[in-house]
């Protein structure tokens, strides 16, 4: 019998909501009659990289390891001090999320080219996916020729003059995106191309095409902007497939590559939720060093996901090998090799 290749249920998982999000984009673009059917290759490149990410992030939370983590956050946060857990949470998505905070002890000019390439990314996503889905769209008002209507899922929200405030920053909100992404990007990349520790230790696919393209992205985008307004639209047809191009590698880079990272990212707050209530909890003291090391509840879960990967530390008198901390292991280890060669009557052979 041959081993599978794939994971059923996270196939279920992902082919399911990928056909909710298409129904989504159906009905959501009013039977695709707000649907830009310029933009459907960019569409079967997100629904590709949909169907990615949820399959992978299905795998992911399938390993004992995170799915205990992912189980432990959630009932902390919908149970108990659900306020209290809920601003937590609020709070550290707000440092390490918005903000990018986490990044910041790294160094001040790492923080804010990281935080420029976040900022980037997630408003261009904000942007493009409702456009792509036709869940927004933009109309001229009826009689007039100066006054454009925007739509949302079908229903109008705003509207807004030519060659105003509002319609400047909206027509040229993802040209902001992508000066941000690029700023951001060309600081890595040349970190990464000067730095020898990281010259010695990267990859080039994973660590400078996602630079790359993400370079590669902002800048044919600005470059449709720029042929449109300033070179009355020369090589535009060829900037626009180049750009979709580009947008496509990364959609489908997405699931597979470093990029995934940015989906794992919000899970870390649901272990932060769950060091901070085992700290509540109690604190684990190692038998033999007589310090605390981690907490009650963290020791008691490694114990039950061992066992789970097939790993037994028990011993018969009750007690764990897990019950030690990492210096108490290394103690006991050494002490283990010292009996061992004590008994054998050699102990430097």
């Amino acid at each position: 019998m041959k081993n599978k290749t794939y994971n059923t249920k996270a196939l279920l998982i992902a082919t399911g909501l990928s056909i909710f999000m298409i129904a989504l984009v159906f009905f959501g673009s009013r039977k695709l009659q707000n649907f830009d059917a310029a933009l459907v290759t960019y569409l079967f490149g997100t629904v590709f990289a949909f169907f990615g990410i949820v399959y992978r992030y299905s795998v992911w939370l399938q390993r004992p390891p995170t799915w205990i983590y992912f189980k432990r956050g959630i009932t902390y946060l919908v149970t108990g001090k659900v306020f209290s857990h809920f601003w937590f949470a609020t709070k550290e998505s707000v440092e390490n999320i918005a903000f990018q905070k986490f990044i910041y002890p790294r160094g001040k000019y790492r923080w804010v080219a990281h935080f420029m390439i976040a900022v980037g990314c997630t408003s261009a996503f904000l942007i493009t996916i409702p456009l792509t889905f036709g869940w927004i769209h933009f109309a001229m008002a009826p009689n007039t020729i100066s006054t454009y209507e925007a739509y949302f899922f079908g229903f109008k929200v705003m509207d807004f003059e030519l060659g105003s405030v509002i319609a400047f920053l909206t027509f040229h909100a993802l040209n902001w995106s992508s000066y941000l992404v690029i700023f951001g990007s060309l600081y890595y990349l040349r970190r990464r191309l000067t730095n020898p520790g990281l010259i010695a230790t990267q990859s080039f696919e994973g660590d400078l095409l996602p630079l790359i393209l993400l370079i590669a992205i902002s800048v044919t985008g600005l470059g449709l902007t720029y042929s449109y307004q300033f070179m009355k639209g020369f090589a535009f047809d060829f900037l626009a497939v180049l750009h979709a191009v580009t947008v496509i590698m990364f959609l489908i880079w997405i699931p597979f590559g470093k990029f995934f990272h940015i989906i794992q990212r919000p899970a870390q707050i649901g272990a932060h939720i769950y060091k901070k209530q085992g700290m509540k909890m109690g604190m684990a003291v190692c038998p033999h060093t007589g310090e605390e090391f981690a907490t009650k509840l963290h020791i008691q879960d490694l114990k039950t996901v061992t066992k789970q990967l097939g790993f037994d530390f028990s011993h018969e008198d009750g007690t764990s090998h897990l019950d030690l901390s990492p210096e108490g292991k290394r103690s006991r280890l050494a002490q283990a090799h010292l009996k061992a060669r004590q008994e054998g009557g050699n102990l430097f052979g």
